[in-house]
């Protein structure tokens, strides 16, 4: 989930000072924090393609008691591996953060935390993303995550245990991963927010997410109406559709 009315309001004033790393001074004046204040999808060829930046760093910050799996770790960076054209190989860093200490976090307030506790920015050859994991649920507490600028995303970590793990419900680590990689995919412009479409297959009724319910960028995967779904034994992936646009934006 991404709000692009609300990232209008929020980063006005920032994003007519942000720019592209193309687009960024010669003269080796680059801000990695300024470049982490853009729109959702901005940053998606940056990701995606082996230049400018040839390496991808995860800074993932957790609050206490919502550290993920190490397989669900694994299975993101290899999700980004296959996908991001960065011959200097993936990287994923874990920090425990204070609690949030609220029942419910907005999103001016996760944006706040990210102010206050992200310490990784691009640089020279390496582009970062940020990940918190927050002991809240979200202000509509069907979301289980959303992407909120070019390089960040939070995932609710109180709205996912309390929803996966026990008996009945979905898996812990399967509901953890598929929501941090549909998030991911928003940043790596899908659909149709900085990866351009191949063929149409955005779904008008959930903007900026796919029409295929199979896919991991189906609306679905990012609120609580996926947890019928892996219940079933569905593992949502990225549909040929998806992978095209990818593909055409500079990924694999």
């Amino acid at each position: 989930m991404h709000y692009k009315n609300h990232a209008i309001l929020v980063f006005l004033a920032v994003l007519l000072v942000c720019c592209s790393k193309s687009d960024q001074p010669k003269d080796g004046s680059f801000n990695g924090k300024t470049y982490s204040k853009q729109s959702v999808g901005k940053s998606a060829r940056d990701l995606l393609s082996a230049a400018p930046f040839t390496s991808l760093k995860i800074e993932l910050q957790y609050t206490p008691d919502y550290k993920p799996d190490d397989g669900v770790i694994s299975a993101v960076k290899n999700f980004l591996k296959t996908r991001l054209n960065k011959p200097g190989g993936v990287s994923i860093t874990e920090t425990q953060i204070p609690s949030l200490e609220k029942n419910q976090v907005s999103t001016d307030e996760v944006i706040s935390v990210e102010d206050r506790y992200r310490t990784q920015y691009a640089g020279d050859q390496e582009i970062t993303l940020y990940v918190v994991i927050a002991d809240a649920d979200y202000t509509d507490n069907s979301v289980l995550g959303f992407t909120y600028r070019n390089t960040s995303i939070c995932l609710f970590g109180k709205t996912i245990y309390d929803n996966s793990g026990g008996i009945g419900q979905a898996n812990r680590a399967q509901l953890f991963t598929t929501v941090l990689e549909h998030e991911i995919g928003h940043l790596l412009g899908l659909v149709d927010i900085g990866s351009s479409m191949q063929v149409n297959h955005v779904d008008e009724a959930h903007p900026d997410h796919c029409n295929n319910k199979n896919c991991l960028m189906y609306y679905a995967a990012e609120t609580t109406d996926i947890l019928g779904f892996l219940i079933a034994g569905n593992t949502p992936v990225l549909d040929q559709n998806c992978l095209n646009d990818l593909k055409a934006n500079g990924g694999k």
